[in-house]
């Protein structure tokens, strides 16, 4: 086998040049050549993922109001989307946990590209109750797309893991961004095809799945958990390694609740969240009351993902300098902000709710970094695809509750007070930062 260090691992040369060795035959001194091309094939995963969830995300909502015929349910369609991520996201995780990362991101990817399937079809027969189920199963995508971050942090060095998790949060910032920008020509595809309005989006969003299916099946070898896995049972034996594998989510729970750091990381993953979506899923319908077309519309959604995505890096160095705690209650305090912001904002379209979306999204990268840092290096290799998995589903659980209340809160008080709600949950984040101290330091 070559040596690690004779390998090129730059750029698309570490998908080509690197061996792949099974996970048995790795030594540690090939650790960081494998963690340079597990890093290159998820970046290149996650733009394309982005792309197919970006693409049906930016019109979800308004399709969900023309199939179901009610502003009121408009907002569902988002919320079965967050859901089903949420929910999708211990299965996955346990299908890693037995066959590695790999098996895990392709089979939700998979389940997203059904879903996208059916919600065309739901668009073509006018039938809300399908739409549901299509936007669930489309979840799958973002489930994968969470998940591929933490396959980033199985073979990071403990100084590196905010780094190099947040490489991979930071690819999702091309097909994000692309996504939405791409519903004009999507809906010129969708009129080609003879489609009702916006299901061309999710025509996109089944090429995107694909592809990122593609790249993982080709590439993602060997794959990172179980060469972790090996790695970690070589150093201390083969029991500790094999101890929680299979976790249930009360046992996930009760690891996370027995490490006052990873609880944090918790509770912070699950608020930021909440205040994300809750503000985000609704945006769509207040610019649209304002007259502002799809394009636009687009637009602001595209600047909302750039501030969620494009600045990451730069948080997960932050987190690995700073500690996840400072970096937390910083992104905290721009929600805050952001919120405060979009409460102020007129129905339409508005450089005041443009900048309140950046903020949104960065605000969110902020948590989400260092919450999924703060659980990593809390948890031994042997706790987390279990542990990993509960965090996403609580995280997802609490943004769909924040969806499928915010259309509610949307036709009862309107916009800003949506707004403020979200602001008053990310001070219950600042104030869990302030509160959740590991006794043991």
């Amino acid at each position: 086998m070559e040596p690690a260090e004779h390998v090129e691992a730059r750029g698309i040369l570490a998908i080509v040049t690197l061996p792949s060795p099974s996970p048995s035959r790795v030594l540690p001194a090939q650790r960081p050549a494998l963690q340079r091309r597990t890093l290159t094939t998820l970046v290149w995963a996650q733009i394309l993922g982005g792309v197919g969830v970006a693409s049906g995300i930016a019109v979800t909502a308004l399709l969900a109001r023309k199939v179901s015929g009610s502003e009121a349910l408009a907002g569902l369609g988002t919320t079965a989307q967050v859901f089903g991520g949420a929910l999708l996201a211990v299965p996955l995780a346990r299908r890693m946990a037995r066959r590695g990362r790999r098996a895990g991101l392709m089979l939700g990817y998979a389940i997203a590209g059904l879903g996208a399937a059916l919600v065309v079809l739901a668009a073509i027969l006018s039938w809300f109750p399908l739409l549901l189920v299509g936007t669930t199963l489309f979840g799958g995508a973002t489930a994968s797309n969470s998940q591929s971050r933490y396959a980033a942090s199985d073979l990071a060095e403990a100084r590196h893991v905010g780094r190099d998790l947040s490489l991979v949060v930071w690819a999702t910032t091309v097909g994000s961004v692309l996504g939405p920008n791409l519903v004009g020509p999507a809906e010129s595809v969708g009129g080609a095809l003879h489609l009702p309005e916006m299901a061309g989006s999710f025509v996109f969003s089944l090429v995107g799945f694909a592809l990122a299916i593609t790249v993982l099946h080709l590439w993602l070898r060997p794959d990172p958990l179980l060469v972790a896995r090996d790695l970690a049972a070589a150093a201390a034996g083969p029991e500790p390694a094999k101890a929680r594998m299979h976790g249930s989510v009360w046992s996930g729970l009760r690891i996370i609740a027995g490490h006052p750091r990873a609880l944090l990381g918790l509770v912070v993953l699950a608020g930021g969240h909440a205040v994300m979506v809750g503000v985000m899923v609704m945006t769509p319908l207040h610019m649209d009351h304002g007259g502002a077309d799809l394009r636009l519309i687009g637009l602001v959604i595209s600047i909302h993902i750039l501030g969620m995505y494009a600045f990451a890096p730069v948080t997960g160095l932050l987190t690995d300098r700073l500690g996840g705690r400072v970096v937390a209650g910083g992104g905290a305090v721009v929600l805050f902000l952001s919120c405060l912001l979009a409460s102020r904002a007129h129905e339409g379209m508005s450089t005041l709710l443009a900048v309140a979306l950046f903020l949104l999204g960065l605000g969110w990268s902020g948590t989400l970094v260092s919450g999924s840092t703060l659980i990593t290096r809390s948890l031994a290799v042997s706790d987390r695809p279990a542990t990993q998995g509960v965090s996403d589903l609580v995280m997802g659980l609490a943004g769909g509750g924040a969806g499928a209340g915010a259309g509610v809160v949307l036709a009862v008080g309107g916009y800003p007070a949506l707004a403020l709600i979200g602001a008053a949950v990310a001070v219950g984040i600042l104030l869990a930062v302030g509160l959740i101290r590991d006794e043991r330091r």
